[in-house]
């Protein structure tokens, strides 16, 4: 079914898969997870809105798959094979934020195929969009599956070596309530990296135990008890899938997320509302490579070649109980 029309007058569709317990709807804008069911709960568990002229606007980055690199790059420059790159500047005029203007979370992408449990979508970058070389064929699988869970697989061809860092960027709120006030946060990760005033990495690699980032454990979490945009570590390099996160309200609804990603971001966000909505509504999980990684050698690479292309794996399992289930083999 048609969602809207853009501001430029392309048409956005939205496609509803759903499975076992779990109904998400997507729209074609932004490759955008725009609603999610899980059946006994009256409310979606993702922020998300049925206007597409807030999605061009202030929630441009609610729900969207966000590339060729998500996150920030401190410089806004890359070195690729010997040659800079400049990028736009698109966050306190040095620093590039998100891909800019022409990412593909600003791009209607192609639906390539739909069922009832499945749909692939298509985006295409040439040469040279969003400042890196490379003709770039992105596609994004969301499939669902019982009892109620949301599997997400991107993939990235260039035919020159190029960067790729997809995230999904949903708003998380499973309680319905003004904030995220009162979940309860679990991360499988042993270090985190501190970020500057402007939210990139410092470059440290910082051990969480003693400090306010250490989830090792499920706790209790509030808006700025810690300030939260920092990225996670779960590995030196692209793994297998496995549980890293787990996310519950005081409901008891939950998610648990699994991925093949070295990092993953969490975003408190403190500047992300929506339309007469308050800050701190939803929490983001995006489950990404490291930010600001080809100006930190140290941090796992985001290079991609014809040889070597892009691919992401991430798992969101959704439960309403007291405790999240057993971890997927």
């Amino acid at each position: 079914m048609i969602f809207g029309t853009t501001s430029t007058g392309d048409d956005v569709a939205q496609l509803t898969i759903a499975s076992g317990d779990l109904t998400v709807s997507l729209l074609t804008w932004g490759a955008i997870v725009q609603d999610v069911r899980l059946a006994g709960i009256d409310r979606s568990l993702t922020l998300g809105s049925d206007s597409i002229a807030d999605y061009e606007s202030d929630m441009r980055h609610h729900g969207s798959l966000i590339g060729p690199i998500a996150n920030r790059i401190s410089t806004a420059r890359v070195l690729i094979d010997g040659m800079m790159y400049e990028l736009e500047r698109n966050q306190d005029g040095a620093i590039h934020l998100h891909s800019g203007a022409q990412a593909t979370h600003r791009r209607n992408w192609e639906v390539l195929a739909s069922s009832p449990t499945e749909v692939t979508l298509r985006c295409i970058l040439i040469d040279g969009a969003c400042g890196l070389p490379g003709n770039r064929e992105i596609t994004a699988t969301f499939a669902v599956s019982k009892p109620a869970t949301l599997t997400l697989t991107v993939t990235g061809k260039t035919d020159a070596p190029t960067l790729m860092n997809f995230a999904n960027h949903s708003y998380w709120n499973f309680d319905g309530t003004d904030t995220w006030d009162g979940h309860r946060l679990q991360i499988h990760a042993d270090s985190f990296l501190p970020a500057t005033p402007q939210n990139y990495p410092t470059g440290e690699i910082a051990d969480v135990e003693d400090t306010a980032m250490d989830f090792r454990q499920l706790r209790q979490i509030s808006p700025e008890n810690p300030p939260l945009d920092n990225n996670f570590c779960l590995s030196g390099s692209r793994g297998p899938v496995r549980d890293v996160l787990t996310l519950q309200g005081s409901s008891g609804v939950g998610m648990t997320v699994a991925t093949d990603q070295p990092g993953i971001q969490i975003y408190d966000g403190r500047d992300a509302m929506r339309p007469a909505r308050a800050n701190y509504e939803g929490l983001a999980i995006e489950a990404q490579g490291w930010p600001d990684a080809p100006n930190n050698p140290t941090f796992p690479s985001i290079r991609v070649t014809p040889d070597t292309p892009y691919q992401q794996t991430t798992r969101f399992s959704f439960y309403k109980s007291a405790k999240p289930p057993t971890p997927n083999a």
